[in-house]
Parts: structure tokens; sequence; C-alpha cells
């Protein structure tokens, strides 16, 4: 081959490389966002932010700041600069601008545009946090680590995307009774929530097995209560069970839980606390037996299940003392909504109760099913009058929904669908779909140990928290769904990231992104480049690809 020929032909691999690398960036790596936008647009030509580009905006509101934040920690974390912040110009051409616009999107939607004169994102302040979170998800994967690589370039492709998600409530829960985490990673949990698009954390903060928060007026329950002497070994099925002999506790002083409730706020996060009552009790009664229905005495619990004592519901003082209990946590959760729990309350307890069976003969009631329902309607109109709605799990219908109430629908999606059709809000989050303590295949045996079923990440992107049962009005009162972490076989962080990843990925764009927008094998795709962000995170996460 000639000269002439060598250099045709090195000019035409150049055309093909370059042609390549630019497909590959404008069409392909541009919409590796997840949750996936519901309307995106790529344009030919790619913007490069440098340590010259500029953020324009007029507000200066912490609120405000708190956006810019999301954006230039992550800078100064992985390419070692801030943007400087610039009040009352005209926007350049090497600039991100910032443009609140109260009504436009709603909420928490945005638009997102990024052409020759720089990047503009618009929304109300969540939104533009949201479009924030976008602009993240177009860098290289890198710009999620933790460290320093001052050889990053932050080049970005030109999009036009206007997103709006489809539900209000897109939780994660977190069980910190079984195992408790130190406050260092509730934030990072937090993160992995914003990250997501996620803007609900639902703690659970109380246990038959440990209780987590401090209350001023109830010294014991942080002194007796948030301690268990051992913890099971091994599943809770195993005959004979075994303990490993060492004391376990710990709770989160009311300073922590207003710097955790702070943190999330900075990233449009709700912290929904649940406080369990009348079952799951156990820790609170090894403090205060006689709250009881027997008058004890109890120990913390050092194993999992599903203990019958409860909260005496015939006993005037348990009121006093949850009530008491709740007008601390209403002053620490600035939440519209605190979780009750409801569920695996047993009733054997309280139909042998002299107390329990005098209020149902009192108040003429038909069962212990509908004492349950006057003891939930008790709370609720307590927390009603200090401007809090109630949530429960799907439990509290039995023997009739207090007025209000909002329903977290966990054994299936029927508890949801009757809530709905008595037009209450309804959370989704069943076990089928939605209970991260499930293994994520069925090869069990090179898995760590979990509570058992079955959840891989294919059916946890299939859920579709509406049921069809639901007609169009109906379907308005699903307000969103959630999925759940149970920590009895997670017994530190890396347990936890390793259940809750890449679940949680399939999960936000289920909250997120419209039906007629989702596609798994699309999401497949684009869970290439989220696997390569939980690497720079350093997050333990499973590796499976389906």
């Amino acid at each position: 081959m000639n000269l002439k020929n060598n250099l045709i032909l090195m000019f035409v691999i150049a055309i093909i490389s370059c042609s390549t690398a630019n497909y590959y960036f404008t069409e392909k790596q541009s919409v590796n966002i997840i949750p996936k936008p519901n309307k995106i647009k790529v344009n030919k030509g790619e913007f490069v932010i440098n340590n010259e580009t500029k953020i324009i905006t007029d507000d200066t509101s912490a609120i405000n700041q708190n956006v810019i934040n999301s954006l230039n920690n992550v800078l100064l974390r992985t390419v070692g600069y801030k943007l400087e912040i610039v009040c009352n110009v005209e926007s350049g051409s090497n600039s991100i601008k910032l443009n609140f616009v109260e009504n436009d999107f709603g909420n928490e939607g945005y638009q997102l545009k990024i052409d020759e004169t720089g990047i503009t994102i618009s929304g109300n302040y969540a939104g533009l946090f949201y479009g924030v979170q976008t602009l993240l998800q177009l860098l290289p994967p890198e710009i999620f680590g933790t460290e320093k690589n001052g050889n990053l370039a932050l080049i970005v492709p030109f999009v036009d995307i206007e997103d709006v998600p489809r539900f209000a409530w897109r939780g994660m829960h977190l069980d910190v009774g079984r195992h408790m985490f130190p406050i260092d990673f509730i934030k990072k949990y937090i993160d992995y929530l914003a990250f997501h698009k996620l803007n609900v954390f639902h703690w659970h903060l109380t246990e038959d097995q440990g209780w987590r928060i401090e209350i001023k007026k109830y010294p014991k329950l942080t002194e007796i209560s948030a301690f268990r002497n051992e913890t099971i070994v091994g599943h809770h099925s195993t005959n004979p069970q075994k303990f490993d002999r060492k004391k376990y506790g710990g709770f989160y002083t009311q300073e922590e839980i207003k710097e955790v409730v702070k943190y999330a706020s900075e990233r449009f996060i709700t912290v929904v606390p649940e406080i369990e009552m009348p079952g799951h009790a156990i820790a609170a009664l090894a403090a205060y037996p006689e709250l009881s229905c027997t008058g004890g005495p109890f120990d913390v619990r050092t194993s999992w299940g599903i203990s019958d004592d409860i909260f005496c519901a015939g006993n005037e003082n348990t009121f006093e003392f949850l009530e008491n209990v709740l007008s601390e946590v209403v002053e620490l959760f600035p939440s519209k909504f605190i979780h009750i729990g409801g569920d695996e309350a047993p009733k054997t307890r309280w139909h042998e109760c002299p107390k329990c069976q005098k209020r149902i003969s009192d108040e003429n009631f038909a069962d212990e099913h509908e004492l349950q329902s006057y003891f939930i309607q008790r709370i609720e109109k307590y927390l009603n009058s200090k401007g809090k709605e109630i949530i429960g799990w799907d439990e509290i219908l039995e023997g009739g929904l207090a007025p209000n109430a909002a329903v977290m629908s966990w054994r299936g999606n029927s508890g949801g669908i009757e809530a709905a059709k008595q037009k209450h809000n309804v959370v989704m989050a069943p076990t089928t779909h939605c209970y991260f303590d499930y293994y994520q295949t069925e090869n069990k045996d090179n898995e760590p140990l979990s509570i058992g079923g079955f959840l891989p990440l294919e059916k946890v992107y299939s859920f579709n928290p509406i049921p069809s049962e639901l007609t169009k009005e109906e379907a308005k009162f699903i307000i969103g769904a959630q999925a759940n972490v149970w920590t009895e076989y997670m017994p530190n962080p890396k347990q936890v990231e390793y259940m809750a990843f890449p679940r949680m990925s399939a999960l936000a764009e289920v909250v997120w992104t419209n039906n007629e927008n989702k596609n798994f094998n699309d999401f497949l795709s684009r869970m290439g480049f989220q696997y390569k962000r939980f690497d720079a995170m350093k997050i333990n996460y499973f590796k499976a690809r389906k």
C-alpha cells in the first residue's frame, strides 16, 4: 500500500473514530440518567464545565444555597474547585443559570436546557435540586467519586429535558430497631435517596428489639429499652436457637435526630418517623411493664418475630405515655405524617385482659379489632391536634379506619385498594415488589443470610403502584410507593447497601418515570453507567445484572 493510500485510510479511521465517540457521547451517555426523565431530547454539541464557569442566580436564600451546594460540594470533592456564584447578571456562555419559577413544573418538576449559551435549570426549589442531580448524571461517573481527580473532563451534551415525577411520595424505609447504624451512615443513606430523586426517608425507630429515640420525659426508654442482652445467631427459624451473648444497642439523641432532619431537608427529603403501636412494643414494656396487659416483667427481645405482649388498650396510662412520647416526636420531625405502625399486633392479651374487655364492653365494641381501631383513632385525634396526620401499616384498616389516616399497604395490594376506595391516601409497599430484605437471587447458598423470599431487580422494576382494580378517580389516592429495608439480618451498613442496591435504582424509576417511558432493557443499559457511579461512591452493591 502506497503512502497516499495509507494517509487516506488513516483519515477515514480518524473520522469513524471521532464519529463513533461523538455518537456514543450524545446518543448513549446523555440518556444514562436514573430515574429516566419523562421528556428528553439530545441535540448536537456539548458544553464543558470548568473552573471559570459561573453559577448565575438572583436568589440568595438559604434554600437556594442548598441547591447550589448540591453541585459545588460534588465538584469540590472530585475536581477540587467550586463554581463562583454571581447575582443579578445576564446569562453568559460559560454559565449555569438557576431560574426559580414557582408554578411552571409543579413542586418538584424541572427543565434542564444545555446549549451553546450555557446551562439553564428552571423549576421550584426542589425542581432545581433535581435538575442539578440530572446534570451530575450527565457528567462522567467519576464525578461521584470520593477522591480528587484533577484531570476529569466535565463535558455534558446539549439536551432539552422537561421532567416531572409521577408520584409525590417516593420513599425508602430503614429499620434501626433490629440493628442500629451510625449517624454518618444515616446521612449517607439520605444521600443515596437524593441521588435517586427519592424524597421520603421512613425511619423505623422503635421495635421489640430496641428503642432508638431519646424521649426526655421517659429516660428508662434509653437506659433500658435501647439495649438487649444478646442477639440471635443465624436464622430465626433455626431450632434450637443460638445467641451471641453480647449486649447490643444504642439510641439517637434528640440533637442527633435534629441533625439528621436538617441534613435531609437540605436535600429536599422528608423524614417520617415511625413509633410502633400497639404491637412491637416489648422494648418499651421492658422499661414500663405497667403499660402491658400482664404487668410483665419483660426483657428487650433478643430474637426476631412477633410477640403476644403489646400495649394495653384498656389502660389510660398507656395513652398518657404514648401522647407524651409523641409530643416530643412532633417537635423533632416537621413531617406532615407520623407513622404509628399498627401492624402485627396479636389480640391474645387483649382477649384475656380485664381492662381491655371492660373497654370493649363500655364502648360497645364487637371485638378486639374494633378495640384496635379505637386505639388508632385516639392516637390520630391527638396527632391531629398537633397538626399532624397518621400513616400506618394496612392492619389499621381492621375494625374500621381512622377518619383521616393514610395507609401503607404491605401485605399485597388489597389494603391499598380498600383504603383508596374509601378515599384515604395510600402508599404502596407490598412485599411482592418492595421488600429489600428478600434475596436478590435464587442461588441463596452463595448469598449472605436473609429473611427469605426472592425479589430480583426486574420484578422491582415491573411494579406499578396503581392497582388495575381502581378507577381513575380512586387511583388519585395512591400518593406513591416505597421500599422497606428490615434489618434483622443486616448487622452493618455494608449489608444494608448490598440489599438496597441496585434495587433502589429500579424503585426510583418506578416512582418517578411514567409507565409509558419505562423499558427494562433500556433500564439495564443505563444501569451500566449506574454501576460505575456505584463504584465511584464505593457502594457495596449486589453485582448481578438481572
